[in-house]
């Protein structure tokens, strides 16, 4: 059994010497059920300026490195680079991202003795406030019926404090991109990441058609590690709010159902519209500009999204194996629920 700890790095020359050390500490062979495991750390750089590669050379000549010839962005960058990589489990791992002692053994043992589940994580706390869960993953991502992602521990921008009561191995919608463990055969089966994504959404997308081929993803927090998030686009970025919304929209129209599909998409115009107008009240003109940018992109793209949705399906039905997962969906719109009903903590849903 052979896992590789790929860690995507894009000008990221601190974090790699911040955080590299845990990773190498930390990521020691174990036992998992008669299989003996040894990590390989790979560091995949996207096209570096800085001196990411020449840091890596002396610092860590043992770590492998594989070279893009550009900066592909984090979802075609894993594409190109998980096809040089030969593993039965990968750890796809940002470079901002603290681990702990004993962080890979419970995931890589839950993986190895259930056929279903195909991809994990493990609680994600916050760096700098390492008594709370983090946005980007918390203690495992959900969705709701509007297509609008959350975490048991975080609804929108309230972040809960961990006090454990999130602390059950449980079934998810899908698992943070900070620290994505994934079978490397159903990754490449299902089609990997979409690339055009870039950034952000991706692994919902990816864990969206696996969970449509009748396969697992579960939250596993006897694992945890601390991500400080923001490392390439800040939360203030623009391109950010650009890439969230139109990516959003696109995994919508990619996996939704046929019958719910239309209607779910058009509610979720209506309400990117009031979302404009809260960006308004709080003078980020250059925010609303990226949400019109996003819808503009959906309204001038109609036949490359259904090429996506049909290749999807195409991925889905070669490697289906029972009905479509039900649960990590909740019934309902999480903006009703937070903003109008005061639901601030997912206990509270």
């Amino acid at each position: 059994m052979k896992v590789a700890i790929v860690i995507l790095n894009y000008n990221g020359r601190k974090y790699l010497e911040q955080f590299l050390p845990s990773v190498v500490k930390y990521s020691d062979g174990k036992l998992v059920e008669n299989s003996f495991f040894t990590p390989e750390i790979i560091v995949a750089d996207n096209a570096s300026t800085d001196d990411s590669i020449d840091f890596l050379k002396t610092t860590y000549p043992n770590i492998s490195r594989l070279q893009l010839d550009k900066n592909y962005g984090f979802a075609e960058g894993y594409n190109q680079a998980l096809n040089e990589v030969k593993a039965d489990i990968y750890v796809l791992l940002n470079s901002d991202v603290e681990v702990t002692q004993n962080w890979l053994a419970p995931i890589v043992t839950v993986l190895k003795m259930n056929r279903t589940i195909v991809a994990c994580q493990p609680k994600i706390r916050a760096f700098h406030n390492k008594t709370h869960f983090e946005h980007a993953g918390a203690a495992g991502g959900y969705m709701d019926s509007l297509g609008y992602p959350f975490c048991r521990g975080r609804l929108f921008d309230n972040v809960e404090e961990d006090n454990g009561q999130y602390d059950n191995q449980h079934e998810i919608f899908w698992a943070t991109g900070a620290a994505l463990f994934v079978k490397a055969a159903q990754f490449h089966k299902i089609g990997g990441f979409d690339g055009d994504y870039f950034a952000h959404m991706e692994e919902i997308d990816l864990c969206w058609r696996l969970r449509k081929a009748g396969y697992q993803i579960m939250a596993v927090p006897q694992s945890t590690v601390y991500h400080v998030g923001g490392g390439t686009l800040s939360t203030e970025n623009p391109y950010k709010t650009y890439l969230n919304f139109r990516n959003n929209l696109i995994t919508i129209l990619k996996n939704e159902n046929d019958w719910k599909v239309y209607y779910v998409f058009f509610l979720r115009l209506i309400l990117d519209g009031l979302a404009g107008l809260k960006f308004l009240t709080e003078g980020k003109f250059q925010n609303i500009w990226a949400i019109i940018k996003a819808h503009f992109y959906i309204y001038f793209h109609p036949i490359v999204i259904l090429h996506k949705r049909m290749k999807a399906q195409q991925h889905i039905d070669e490697m289906y194996i029972g009905e479509s997962r039900k649960k990590g969906k909740i019934k309902g719109s999480i903006v009703l629920k937070y903003y109008l009903q005061g639901k601030k903590t997912f206990k509270e849903l």
